[in-house]
C-alpha cells in the first residue's frame, strides 16, 4: 500500500499521454458526476462524488470479498452474499502463507474448501496470491532479498513452485489466477523488487515458466503492484508481456486527504495503470481495494466502482476487514450502502444480518 509522491520525469508524462491516445474510450463526466458524451481527459478528475449518494451499478464485473484465507473465510462468503441481498459473488480470493517454503507449496486444508466453493456454481474464479520468497514479512534486509531473488532466478526454488502447480491441478484449481509477488514496488514483503529489479524480473519469468510446464494447468499470471510510487516505480519491475496475462493494482484509500481524483492522476496511479495495461495489450484487475486512511468514504467507493465500470477488470476483490471493510467492519456504514447498491442490495435496505 504505497504513498504517492510528485511526478519526477517529463518523459513518463509524455508516455502516459501517448498511451491514452489509444486507451479504450470512456465517457466524460459532467458536473455532479453524471456521464455525458465524449472522451475523458486523462489529466482531469473522473468521478466526483454524487451529492445524492446514489449507488453505482456494477453489472458484469466478476466480484469478490476477501473475508479470510481458511475454511472459515470460505464460509463467510455466504454471509456477505446474504448481506448483499442474495447476489452471488463469483470471485474467491485467498493468500498462501509466506513464512516457509512448505506453506508456499500449498496444502489440502487450504485448497479443498476453495475447490468445493468453486465447483458449487459455474463460472466462479479462484485467485491465489503467491509469495515469491519465504520469510515474506520477516523484515529481511536488502542484501538478503537480493540474494533470494538471484537464487530464485538461477532456479534454486523451482521445485517449490512445481509442487504448488501440481497441487493446484490435483485439487481442481488448475485454472486459477496467480498473483505472484504482489506489491513488489513496496517494502513490506521479502519478494520486493527494489533491491534488484533485473533479478526480480528474471525470477518472475522463471517461476512462470516452471508453472506453465505443469501438466493440466491453465494458470493466468497477474502482475500486481500497489497504486502510486512507493520504494520503486512499478513499471521497472514489469517482467514482459510473454510472462504476464493480467496487470493488476492494489488500490486502498490512502494517504489521508488524497481524493479519488488525485488517486487517478497521481504518479503511477490509476490512470497510469490503465494506460500501461492498454499499451501492453493486457486486461486489468484489482485484487485488493478498500477503505483506509480517510475513514468511511463513500466518494472513494463510488469512484472505484465507476472506474471498474469504465475499465472492465478481469475481476475485483474488496478487502473486508477493519479498517478496510464494510461487511466485517461496522465503522463504514455509508460506504457499505454504496457497495450494496452496486453489487446487489438497494441502498437503504437493512444492514448486516
Amino acid at each position: 500500500m504505497p504513498l504517492p509522491s510528485s511526478w519526477p520525469r517529463v518523459a513518463l508524462t509524455l508516455l502516459l499521454a501517448a498511451a491514452f491516445a489509444f486507451l479504450l474510450p470512456y465517457e466524460r463526466l459532467a458536473p455532479g458526476g453524471r456521464p455525458s458524451a465524449g472522451r475523458a481527459d486523462p489529466s482531469g478528475p473522473t468521478v466526483p462524488p454524487e451529492p445524492d449518494g446514489a449507488p453505482v451499478p456494477l453489472p458484469g464485473v466478476p466480484s469478490g470479498f476477501f473475508t479470510g484465507s481458511d475454511e472459515a473465510g470460505v464460509r463467510r462468503i455466504a454471509g456477505v452474499e446474504r448481506w448483499l441481498g442474495g447476489e452471488p459473488l463469483s470471485v474467491g480470493h485467498t493468500y498462501l502463507p509466506g513464512d516457509r517454503w512448505s506453506n508456499i507449496e500449498g496444502h489440502p486444508a487450504l485448497f479443498e474448501p476453495w475447490a468445493h466453493w468453486k465447483e458449487e456454481r459455474q463460472g466462479r474464479l479462484f485467485v491465489l496470491n503467491v509469495p515469491l520468497l519465504d520469510r515474506s514479512e520477516a523484515g529481511l534486509d536488502d542484501g538478503q532479498v537480493r540474494d533470494g531473488l538471484r537464487r530464485g532466478a538461477a532456479g534454486a526454488y523451482d521445485g517449490h513452485f512445481r509442487t504448488l502447480g501440481e497441487r493446484l491441478v490435483r485439487y481442481r484449481l488448475g485454472d486459477a489466477v496467480l498473483v505472484l509477488g504482489w506489491e513488489m514496488n513496496g517494502t513490506t514483503y521479502s519478494h520486493r523488487c527494489g533491491p534488484d529489479p533485473e533479478a526480480w524480473k528474471a525470477y518472475w519469468r522463471r517461476v512462470v515458466g516452471v508453472l506453465r510446464e505443469v501438466p493440466g494447468q491453465r494458470f493466468r499470471f497477474d502482475f500486481t503492484p500497489s497504486r502510486g510510487l512507493d520504494a520503486i516505480a512499478w513499471p521497472r519491475c514489469y517482467p514482459g508481456d510473454a510472462h504476464v496475462d493480467i496487470i493488476g493494482m492494489d488500490a486502498y484509500d490512502q494517504p489521508a486527504g488524497l481524493s479519488f481524483e488525485e488517486q487517478v492522476t497521481e504518479e503511477y496511479g490509476l490512470a497510469h495503470h490503465a494506460a500501461f495495461a492498454a499499451a501492453h495489450g493486457k486486461p486489468v484487475s484489482f485484487p485488493e481495494w478498500g477503505l483506509f486512511r480517510n475513514g468511511d468514504n463513500p466518494a472513494y467507493v463510488r469512484g472505484m466502482l465507476d472506474w471498474f465500470g469504465r475499465h472492465r477488470p478481469v475481476y475485483q476483490t474488496f478487502t473486508d476487514y477493519c479498517p478496510h471493510g464494510v461487511w466485517g467492519c461496522a465503522e463504514n456504514p455509508a460506504s457499505g450502502e454504496v457497495l450494496r447498491g452496486a453489487l446487489g442490495r438497494p441502498a437503504g435496505a437493512s444492514a448486516r444480518p
